[in-house]
């Protein structure tokens, strides 16, 4: 049974509510007649004048993607991306940098590294030192998402030390030590500490890895991403900054309420399936509540007068069914009842606890996370700054998610503010975007969504092959890229019918960049309305960045920046990605070789 600790870690998050029933709020899909007018664009005399359409983009002109470069930059990266190309050197980076710090001393390495990767890959050393490129950047339509790439640079050895270390608090050993469902199946094994997994950097190279020490290191990293958002407010006007959950808390607190929600949606979809509703889109599965309460009855979690009671003190269920966001939100405004905490095993048919103990310490510890959130909120709300939560491995995702929803609740009430991230590589991608849409149109808040194709695919499928339990990967690239043009239609669909949903397109993907802008034209989304934007990392693809700023699409690079010997484990992880792109640095390094020589020819390098 779940301890008063546990039942508040959820009650802290409790939905408002407001959410409508099923009847009040039919589930229409993008494109049904049914949908609202945009809004500004019903009721007036006349038809509002068209705005011109936006220019054609051609991303394989040299001269329009680098014209923001120096020609010295230009031959910098050359070198760079020729050097990315070399395996043996990318495959031993680290070992390389190592030794040319020894050989080179301090200050000559630090050089030779600002003139090469360092240089290419990184803004500068601190928030003074990055300003000019900024505004270079925005000088040529290009604006930035700052991120401070320091990180610790821990050994194999130190991080699996970390993480099993703060992985042995009384909520976690439960994890850990025993089964917390007697009869769990094979999906519980993802949200269970493992040593041979301790390091979560193994097979990542896309993403930034935070371990935890304490709560003052917690606090140190809120303030540096403060620090990010202060700068990115002061050097722009509509500036993004970037955030990842497992650097301000515990990530036990995340892996167990994890477990939990996933818990608590598999029963909805075991109860679907007993009413023969099963392999359903999240938003198509609907319970008839009649079935349902004899179901609840009939395992002993509640009477047919008490679980009335939850329905209708919620006021759901009123057209006879109840979908996957009723359900939700009879959790979240119910986590007091303790037979509600109790789910069946539908194998064994006992009722099991859906929450593990929380001591008072993780307790405290889940709710400074919550404050720390709600700070860099404020903050960004205050400075013009839109935020984003990065994703991360499956196992913390559905809590990463959830907290990221109730912070779009709070602070997306006009514009979006907050935007979560989807990875697309994801067999679930789509049921999870899809539903959390239409919770912000059934309670009125702005949708605000980065999709990505994902970061750690390596990672996470070897981990499930290792502990055994389903992998959560799409089969294929091809399948991936089906997923993020499914999930990125839909929302563009969204944005057309009711202009309150807001994108970023995060991809370095051209075909995926020219399907957004075709489906742009196809649906008469203006790139002046400023609800799709596009993002590519410093240093990577300006054959797509620079030539979409100049069109007037809103597009962003991610900007990293920090000390060199602190943002090293960074610039491996860029040098081992452009290894993993040969197609594409290929492409990029010959459009640079003829701008180059362009410039030779006419007599303008200088």
């Amino acid at each position: 049974m779940a301890s008063r600790a546990g039942s508040r870690a959820l009650h802290v998050l409790r939905c408002p509510r407001r959410l409508r029933s099923t009847a009040a709020a039919p589930q229409e899909q993008p494109g049904e007649a049914a949908r609202p007018a945009p809004a500004g664009l019903s009721g007036l005399r006349g038809a509002p004048r068209p705005l011109p359409p936006p220019p054609a983009v051609h991303f394989g002109d040299p001269r329009a993607a680098f014209s923001s470069k120096s020609s010295a930059e230009l031959l910098r990266g050359l070198v760079v991306l020729g050097l990315c190309a070399l395996e043996p050197l990318v495959e031993r980076n680290q070992q390389l940098m190592t030794l040319s710090r020894k050989l080179l001393g301090q200050q000559l390495f630090e050089t030779l590294m600002k003139m090469t990767f360092y240089g290419h890959f990184v803004a500068g050393e601190d928030q003074e030192a990055i300003k000019p490129l900024i505004q270079r950047n925005r000088a040529f339509g290009v604006g930035s998402v700052l991120d401070y790439s320091v990180e610790e640079d821990l050994t194999t050895e130190e991080a699996e030390r970390k993480e099993m270390e703060n992985g042995e608090g009384a909520g976690w050993a439960p994890l850990c030590s025993r089964r917390l469902f007697s009869g769990a199946d094979q999906r519980e094994k993802q949200f269970r500490v493992h040593r041979g997994f301790g390091d979560r950097r193994g097979g990542v190279i896309s993403a930034r890895t935070y371990f935890y020490a304490d709560e003052a290191k917690c606090d140190q990293h809120m303030d540096t991403f403060l620090r990010c958002i202060e700068a990115s407010g002061g050097s722009s006007q509509d500036g993004f900054s970037a955030i990842k959950l497992t650097a301000l808390g515990r990530p036990q607190f995340l892996l167990q309420f994890s477990e939990v929600l996933m818990k608590w949606r598999k029963f909805f979809h075991q109860m679907a399936a007993e009413q023969g509703k099963a392999g359903l889109a999240a938003l198509e599965t609907k319970l008839e509540v009649k079935k349902l309460q004899e179901t609840l009855a009939k395992l002993g979690i509640a009477t047919k007068a008490e679980s009335h009671h939850w329905f209708t003190g919620e006021n759901l269920g009123v057209s006879g069914t109840v979908d996957l966001l009723d359900w939700n939100s009879l959790i979240d405004s119910r986590t007091k009842l303790s037979k509600l905490l109790l789910v069946p095993n539908m194998k064994t048919g006992q009722l099991e606890p859906l929450l593990s103990r929380f001591t008072e310490e993780e307790d405290l510890q889940m709710k400074r996370m919550l404050q720390r959130m709600d700070v860099l909120a404020k903050r960004a709300l205050e400075m013009g700054v839109r935020l984003m939560v990065d994703a991360e491995q499956t196992y913390f995702q559905p809590a990463i998610s959830r907290l990221t929803l109730e912070m779009q609740r709070k602070f997306n009430t006009e514009k979006a503010i907050i935007f979560n991230t989807y990875q697309c590589y994801l067999k679930e991608a789509y049921d999870n975007m899809t539903v959390d849409l239409e919770l912000s149109r059934r309670e009125g808040w702005c949708f605000g969504a980065k999709l990505v194709r994902g970061a750690y695919m390596e990672q996470e499928r070897n981990r499930a092959a290792q502990v055994g339990y389903e992998d959560p990967i799409n089969p294929t690239y091809e399948k991936t890229s089906e997923m993020y043009h499914r999930c990125l239609d839909y929302v563009l669909e969204e944005i057309k019918h009711s202009r309150k949903a807001n994108v970023m397109v995060a991809s370095h993907n051209e075909d995926t960049v020219k399907f957004t802008l075709h489906r742009m034209a196809e649906l008469g989304i203006h790139p002046s309305e400023s609800s799709v934007y596009f993002g590519q990392l410093l240093g990577m693809c300006d054959q797509i960045t620079f030539p979409l700023g100049q069109a007037g699409y809103p597009v962003y690079k991610y900007v990293p920046y920090g000390p060199v010997n602190e943002v090293l484990p960074y610039l491996s992880r860029r040098a081992q990605e452009n290894k993993g792109f040969l197609k594409r640095a290929k492409q990029e390094r010959v459009l640079l070789w003829s701008e180059f020589k362009r410039r030779l020819i006419t007599g303008s390098l200088f």
